[in-house]
């Protein structure tokens, strides 16, 4: 049955008071995580700063508290930039809400529906191919912050970004630019330092410190976004009507298909880490009513987060409530610390993000992908480069459709249809007046004309026999060429038998009627039965002659 994690805990002896503290402790260090993290998502999403910390906070809470997982923490991720970014453009942060409302509803129908388990159905190449694909695409949209350019209004698309940048680098504020490598710096080495407090965190406070008390001439968010509520606004029911769900059920699905394989593969990692097994569809079930709370008090969409998912693993986190306390943390936090938001470097803030999206690109995996199959390859980077220069809807379509093909195309290879010679078990009288033809591999709709051709355009003799032991599977194309098979043999009076047919293609020949129409009499179960009944047959037939 499915259940949130949580109600574990009433049943479970294992868990103690040291398990508890250690819980606390880890949310707590992952909320410090999520704090930089939060705050600069939501800004590159086209949201004011406090957006990414409310959906850390309310979906954070909700996904920990009903999800699936033991350890999963739920927030914005770099996944979501430029798609929520792209709904922002075209249809305003009003249509944002709808869709993530819209993508919360579609996330609890598919747990409903158990549709937990179609993430397997997933190829990996498309999941690294598109993985990828956010990874570099986000990374392009911390340039103009991380250089200071001067840029009025950045191009949505790769390809015209990239070309503004180059036409704009002439604008590059050189304190901007060694601001934000001083930050990177800090990030990239303070892990050799101190590996428990983030590199994010310290490179916010000193970088703001020092912007603040040299007054630099460097934006910062107030100078984007002017004053920082700490308030979270009361939750308000988005105005839906028929022509808004119309224009925003694809943005929807967008949300809540990435938000579905981002969630469950982060839960699979953390799975591994602490040797359980999460609930997928109870996961799907929470992810939905995250995304729903967040879009009631204006957030962005959320998913799992995988590296704050890790963080939590690696610093004791075995239960949900370390990601309540997640949430709670971020929420005192905010309430406290939100007015001195206002003084971050957004410099800084973008060397947060090149470094987030730096580690979520697969680049190993695609290394390594290189020695793989062509057609896996093929399905990678097409994924990979359609995401980064189109959209990710765009990309995981083409990457399933080619996936498909490729793997109908290798399934079509390793059907063979061959002609068995001058079998042992064969009277040596009858060897000319027996075939036999041997069917190995999958019978679908790919190689019906295999099938047809191998078997119809031969000579055949007064039997025929199909042996088709190797074929597991078979589909209502596959049967339809059999039926020819069946009614070019009646119409030149051979006799047709079957022999080793597997269960699922029994199944279908049994439904169809061809069973019945053979009497049982000419299907068999092994090949040396089926030669048996063809020597009968044809002494039969000389003791008549």
């Amino acid at each position: 049955m499915t259940k949130p994690k949580i109600f574990d805990l009433v049943n479970d002896k294992s868990f103690s008071k040291e398990q508890l503290f250690k819980d606390v402790i880890a949310g707590i260090i992952v909320a410090i995580i999520a704090l930089p993290l939060s705050v600069a998502l939501g800004i590159s999403s086209g949201v004011s700063p406090e957006k990414g910390l409310i959906t850390a906070i309310i979906a954070g809470f909700f996904i920990s508290f009903l999800g699936g997982s033991k350890v999963q923490i739920g927030g914005p991720t770099g996944a979501f930039v430029v798609i929520v970014y792209g709904i922002i453009a075209e249809h305003g942060v009003d249509g944002l809400i709808i869709a993530t409302f819209m993508a919360g509803i579609i996330l609890i129908l598919f747990g409903i529906c158990k549709l937990g388990s179609l993430i397997k159905f997933i190829p990996y190449p498309i999941t690294v191919g598109f993985t990828s694909g956010i990874a570099v695409t986000l990374f392009t949209t911390q340039i103009k912050d991380f250089l200071g350019l001067s840029i009025d209004k950045v191009p949505s698309e790769f390809i015209p970004k990239v070309v503004s940048f180059i036409s704009n680098i002439n604008t590059t504020s050189l304190i901007t630019l060694l601001v934000g490598v001083f930050s990177l710096a800090i990030i990239l080495l303070w892990p050799k330092i101190n590996k428990t407090i983030p590199g994010s965190l310290v490179a916010l406070i000193i970088a703001t410190s020092v912007v603040y008390i040299f007054d630099l001439p460097v934006a910062t968010i107030g100078s984007q976004f002017g004053e920082i509520s700490s308030k979270i606004p009361m939750p308000t029911i988005p105005k839906i009507d028929f022509g808004t769900v119309t224009k925003l059920i694809q943005p929807a699905f967008t949300i809540a298909i990435l938000a579905g394989i981002e969630s469950l593969l982060s839960a699979v990692v953390s799975d591994k880490m602490i040797d359980d097994k999460h609930d997928s569809n109870m996961e799907l079930i929470a992810q939905g009513v995250g995304n729903i709370g967040s879009a009631l008090f204006g957030g962005i969409p959320a998913t799992g987060a995988i590296a704050r998912t890790a963080a939590n693993v690696k610093n004791g986190g075995r239960s949900p409530i370390s990601g309540i306390v997640h949430a709670l943390t971020l929420l005192l936090i905010m309430k406290v610390f939100m007015p001195l938001a206002k003084f971050i470097p957004l410099t800084t803030l973008a060397s947060i993000l090149m470094v987030v999206s730096y580690n979520m690109g697969e680049w190993k995996e695609m290394k390594e992908m290189i020695k793989a199959p062509k057609s896996d390859l093929i399905v990678l980077l097409a994924t990979f480069f359609l995401t980064v220069i189109f959209d990710l809807v765009i990309a995981i379509e083409a990457g399933m459709l080619i996936a498909m093909c490729l793997f109908i195309r290798r399934m079509t290879v390793h059907t063979e249809v061959t002609e068995v010679v001058n079998h042992k078990n064969i009277k040596e009288d009858f060897k000319d007046n027996i075939s036999i033809f041997e069917i190995d591999g999958p019978l679908f709709f790919a190689v019906t004309d295999t099938l047809n051709d191998s078997i119809l355009t031969e000579s055949l003799n007064k039997i025929l026999i199909l042996k088709m032991n190797n074929t597991k599977v078979m589909d209502i194309s596959a049967y339809n060429a059999l039926e020819s098979i069946e009614k070019f043999c009646s119409k030149n009076n051979i006799k047709l038998i079957l022999c080793g047919i597997q269960p699922q293609p029994f199944k279908i020949l049994n439904n169809m009627g061809m069973v019945k129409r053979f009497k049982e009499s000419y299907i068999t179960n092994c090949i040396d039965d089926a030669i048996d009944l063809a020597n009968s047959i044809m002494l039969e037939k000389n003791s008549i002659a």
